[in-house]
Formats: C-alpha cells, structure tokens, sequence
C-alpha cells in the first residue's frame, strides 16, 4: 500500500481565502488543529520580516510533530531568515517557489530564461547548507515551456532539491490532460527517481480534486491540499477520494479522518469573513483589534516604541506613569521571547496609575447553575461604610459586575475583560484583567485569585477605584 502525501497549504493561503486576516491566535489554533489531523506538512507563508510573523511560525515550529516548511521566493526570499525560523521543527522544510512561465518569469521574477536557472541553482544550493529537506515549487508550470521546465527542475535535483512540485496554477487542464503533462516531465528529468513529486492544482474549472486525484493514482507522491474550499482541492475530497479508490488503486493517507469533518469546520469558521468580522464579539476578546493582537515587542524596544503601543492599546498615561511601565515590560521581556498586547495590558493594570482604594471588597456570595439564573451578592467597604449589592446577571461575572454597578449607582463601558491561567494543577491561580472607559479615557485593573470570578470582581474594583480617585 502506497502513502500519498498531504500537504497543507492553509495558513499560506490565508490571505486571499475570502478576505480573511489571521490573528496569532488563529494561526496557532489553525497549526495546533492541522497536526492533529496528522497532514504530512504544513506549509507557511513567505516571511514578510515583522516580529510577529517570525513569531507565529517559531511558536508554530515548537507545537506541531510534522514537517513544517518555510517558504522561500527564488528571487526575493531570505533563506536565513526561514531557517531561523524553522529549524527547530522536527522535520524542517524550505520550499523555493519559481515561477517558470514565461508570464510569471517576467514580472515576477524579472528574469530570463538563462539567468532563472542559475537562480534556482544558487538558491536550492544555499537551502541545501542549511536543511536536508528542500523543495522546489514550479509555478505556472503547465504554460511553460517544457525543455525550459524539465532544465529547472533538473537543475534543482541537481543542486540537492528533494521534493518537486508542478502547479496548474490557471487551472484549465483537464484530469487525463495534466496526468499526462505530469508524467511526461518526469519521464525527461533524468534525476527524478531522487525526489518525491507533488501536485498542486487550482480550481479553475471546478476540477482541481479530479486533476489531482488522476495524477494520484498514475503515481504521484503527494497532493498540495486546503483545508477548506478555495483555489485548491480541499482535505476532505482527498480523503474521500482514498476513503473509495484507496483499496483499488492501492493508496492510503495518513489522514485521521474520524476528526476530519469536526476540524475542517471549525477552521472553515475562522476563514470565513463573516466570521472573522464577529470574532471580537466575544467579551474575552474585546477591545484588541487584529492589527494590534499581532503587536510583540522583545527586550531590544525603546521606551517610545513601548508608549506607542500602550497608547494605541487606548491608554494616556503621565510620563511618570509610562516610566513606571517601561521598567516593568524590561522586567518580563528579559525572561522571554516577547511581550504581547495582552500582557502590556496587565503591565498598565498592574504599574500604572495605582491609586489608594476607595472601594474594597469585604465579601461576595454567587449562586449559578444550569438550572437556575445567576445571582451575585457583593459587599463593598467605602469609608468604612459597609455597601451591599444584589444582582443578577447572565453568568455569575456578569451578575457580579451588576452587583458592583448597583452599588456605585452608575455604569462604566466594558471596554475589555481578559482572564486567564497563571498556574497549573486543580489550585490553579486565575488572572483576570478589566479595562473600563469613563469619557475619552480607559482604566484597567487587574485581580489574582484561585476563584476566576474573585480575580474578576476584584479586577473591576480596581480599576473602578482608578477613576474614582481620577474624577474627584
């Protein structure tokens, strides 16, 4: 039994799959869900050189047990940068892309013929320093010229190329015309036994899966696939296409389709525009756009650099206030890799603009259930005046920020509410963080406890007390 490849090309096609624009969250999720579907490689997007690019496939790199693989332009592409990026994966991959229609040769690459060549030479060679596993992509391959192909391709193996793909990038071929094309180029590089050789076929004419299942069972070894409906076939009509010609033609994947369906659906959501509009509709996720979830700043940022994105965060801080956070993102940057939007923001809540407590919190009762609508009874100490609040809500926090509003008499915008583990095991500690907007300004507070909804009262209490003491 044959084992057909699977490679997946979602999170490089990200871009253009219906407009959608991944936060580093989503790309993470999207890796973490691919690899437990067991694909044999994911392929990533051409580093752009933003920190946050380089990041995502580095954090990509340490959760995932399958090949990942850089991708590198023949013209542009920074082979250093890939490899930093991707070395340690557990199987690291570098995958030249060269456009070798005469089209594409011109305005992409803008070169000719002879001079393409030598590019693909110097470029296959200096991934072959690095990595072991090197592919060369050959897009547009089917309006090449074939002797021009074959000389591209040959010259890859060559310099140590492993893995060959040849793109219908148009798209117009027909199942037994691009089989045909496929088997006749392998047929006149004389080094092609060397290499595993992959398909990628758009969907031009609806019939990308066909094309690529035709190529599959006349002996290709693997298929460039997406995992939702797009330019490309898609995961799950190549397992289907296995799942009732696999025993006939003798093939298999390592697919596990018994969370096939469950997975693609879930990625299917995080591409779809719509979807994408509303993913800040969750009160967890409030307030950070996509641009800024994308921020990360690393030891090496100056202080303006730092007050710039606490700014944009929302925030207007005094010099001494910013000072105050500056020294604090030094602290944790030197203990990691980066610093993300969401931990500058507990940095504010927890350094900048402290204040003496107006108000305390002296005890707080919830009762909620599957069966019964939350309700919260809170107490506040002002002044030593005991203040007592009862409320309530959907959802025993909702029901308690309630609680805290009836006490104060006023309502204060949610702008964004955050919680999170900050340690491990049955007495884990929560972290919550609270951002409110009074007028033109936020406040954010933050609050520690091993009940998550203690760490979020407590969070709201604070940065309540910020604004009391601002606008007294």
């Amino acid at each position: 039994m044959r084992t057909v490849r699977i490679i997946d090309t979602t999170l490089k096609a990200a871009e253009t799959l219906r407009g959608a624009t991944l936060t580093f969250r989503e790309k993470l999720e999207i890796a973490r869900s691919l690899d437990r579907l067991k694909v044999d490689a994911i392929e990533m997007p051409a580093l752009t050189g933003g920190k946050a690019d380089t990041l995502a496939v580095k954090t990509i790199v340490a959760m995932v047990s399958g090949t990942v693989s850089g991708t590198v332009d023949v013209s542009e592409g920074s082979v250093e940068d890939t490899w930093s990026a991707i070395r340690d994966a557990r199987h690291p991959r570098i995958n030249v892309t060269v456009p070798v229609s005469p089209v594409q040769m011109e305005y992409s690459a803008h070169k000719k013929a002879p001079a393409l060549v030598e590019a693909v030479r110097a470029k296959v060679r200096e991934c072959r320093n690095v990595c072991e596993d090197v592919e060369i992509t050959c897009q547009d391959a089917t309006r090449a010229e074939k002797d021009f192909l074959c000389e591209v391709v040959s010259s890859a193996l060559e310099e140590g190329a492993n893995h060959v793909t040849l793109c219908d990038t148009a798209g117009v071929m027909m199942p037994g015309e691009f089989a045909d094309f496929v088997s006749s180029v392998r047929s006149r590089v004389a080094q092609a036994a060397k290499a595993e050789w992959y398909v990628q076929v758009h969907n031009g004419m609806n019939m990308a899966a066909a094309c690529a299942a035709q190529t599959v069972a006349m002996g290709v070894d693997g298929v460039k696939c997406c995992a939702v409906a797009g330019e490309l076939p898609t995961l799950s009509e190549m397992a289907q296409f296995v799942r009732l010609r696999g025993n006939d033609l003798g093939i298999s994947t390592g697919l596990r389709t018994t969370e096939l369906q469950r997975i693609v659906e879930q990625i299917d959501w995080q591409l779809n525009e719509q979807a994408s509009q509303k993913s800040s509709a969750s009160r967890f996720d409030l307030g950070v756009s996509a641009e800024l979830s994308n921020v990360c700043l690393d030891a090496g940022d100056e202080i303006g650099e730092v007050v710039k994105v606490v700014r944009q965060l929302g925030y207007d801080l005094s010099e001494e206030d910013n000072a105050k956070v500056y020294e604090a993102f030094r602290r944790v940057a030197a203990k990691k890799s980066f610093v993300g939007t969401k931990e500058l923001d507990a940095i504010v809540a927890s350094t900048a603009m402290q204040v003496p407590a107006t108000y305390r919190l002296e005890s707080y009762v919830i009762n909620s259930g599957n069966v019964i609508t939350a309700t919260a009874n809170l107490t506040l100490e002002k002044n030593g005046e005991k203040l007592r609040g009862v409320s309530v809500g959907d959802g025993p926090i909702d029901a308690a920020f309630l609680a805290i509003e009836q006490i104060i008499g006023h309502h204060y915008e949610l702008d964004d509410f955050q919680i999170q583990a900050v340690t491990e095991g049955h007495e884990a500690m929560g972290h919550a963080l609270v951002r409110l907007r009074s007028g033109e300004r936020l406040y954010s507070g933050n609050g520690i406890s091993t009940d998550i909804i203690g760490a979020s009262i407590r969070a709201y209490i604070s940065a309540l007390n910020k604004i009391v003491y601002e606008e007294v």
